[in-house]
């Protein structure tokens, strides 16, 4: 496809006109004015996720550190791989979201990638604030670097990473969507099923100061995955030309890798010995998250039998709904505007 062409930081002669706006492709002067905007889900999405801003140093790890050496072997092993997988995750949003953005000529959803990308540097800083709490500084690195040595690990993160670096080599429309898909995979099944495992640890009564932590980064990652999700339905309207019944259905087989990919982790990582939680477990919520993300992307469901959340697994959206911030930010708006001193945990 064409090859796409980096919008001018300075652009006097760029269109005022809010009609005249595009998400990508536009003539943007890159003027941010909060009155006149052309997407108007943008403005509800800016303040919710202003108000959402935490501090991780202001959760109490002290409980974690006395129970993380007594965790179970299989536990233990599962909090650091899983965290290692994280704190790569939102290391790679922070680089990649920037570069995306170079390509967005409507300066509205420039701001609510500005404020993503903030945010996904707190994440990696919550992850710091854990690890440098729980562990010693030897054992800190260890669990830091896992990604690279761990070939599980190691193949999870290509599958993303490839596309990524696929865009920053060759900066074409195929490409740029490949972005923006990998994006909302990693956003809504990556980031999603790593939350479960701790949110089974708090069930158990095991990391209280890590599964806030998590849920805090939870409501912050579910309104990034609205985010991507309403940029894919603003380019459906605008370039039609990208939303072939071919080009959707490589869409689509991307979500599934994602899932494939995110089971054989889950399995590998979770196994069967970790109390609350097995690989069946694991399997069925990760295929309910692919069908939720697909039809998220307006594309047909992948898996047969899974349109509807696990019976089993019902607890981790308990769990992630703090203070009634809603786990699916695409099925209802918020209720409530919380910021990390009004979040408790009542659970």
């Amino acid at each position: 496809m064409a090859e796409m062409i980096r919008k001018p930081l300075f652009n006097p002669r760029g269109d005022i006109g809010v009609l005249e706006r595009r998400m990508i492709g536009g003539n943007t002067t890159n003027l941010n004015d909060f009155n006149n905007m052309k997407y108007a889900w943008v403005s509800g999405w800016y303040r919710q996720a202003m108000n959402n801003f935490w501090i991780p140093e202001e959760i109490n790890l002290a409980p974690d550190k006395k129970q993380y050496p007594h965790l179970a072997p299989a536990e233990r092993r599962a909090y650091d791989k899983i965290l290692s997988f994280l704190i790569f995750l939102d290391s790679i949003q922070t680089a990649n979201l920037p570069s995306v953005s170079q390509y967005i000529t409507a300066n509205e959803v420039n701001l609510c990638i500005a404020i993503q990308t903030f945010q996904e540097a707190i994440h990696s800083q919550s992850y710091s604030y854990m690890l440098d709490t729980i562990c010693e500084p030897q054992e800190r690195d260890q669990v830091l670097f896992q990604w690279k040595d761990d070939e599980h690990l190691l193949r999870r993160n290509t599958f993303i990473g490839d596309q990524y670096n696929r865009f920053q080599q060759e900066q074409t429309l195929d490409n740029f969507m490949r972005v923006i898909v990998a994006n909302y995979i990693l956003e809504g099944i990556y980031f999603y099923s790593g939350f479960m495992f701790f949110y089974n640890l708090g069930r158990n009564n095991r990391m209280p100061g890590s599964v806030q932590e998590i849920r805090y980064i939870n409501r912050d990652e579910n309104t990034h995955l609205w985010l991507f999700r309403n940029i894919v339905q603003e380019l459906r309207r605008e370039q039609p030309e990208l939303f072939t019944p071919e080009r959707c259905e490589a869409y689509r087989d991307m979500i599934r890798e994602g899932c494939e990919q995110e089971i054989a982790w889950g399995r590998y990582v979770i196994g069967e010995e970790i109390e609350g939680l097995n690989g069946q477990m694991v399997t069925d919520y990760i295929q309910y998250l692919g069908n939720l993300r697909a039809r998220g992307l307006d594309l047909e469901s992948i898996y047969d039998g899974h349109e509807l959340e696990p019976d089993s697994m019902k607890w981790v959206s308990q769990y992630a709904n703090a203070n009634m911030i809603k786990t699916d930010f695409f099925e209802a708006r918020s209720t409530a505007y919380a910021k990390s001193s009004a979040l408790v945990d009542d659970l």
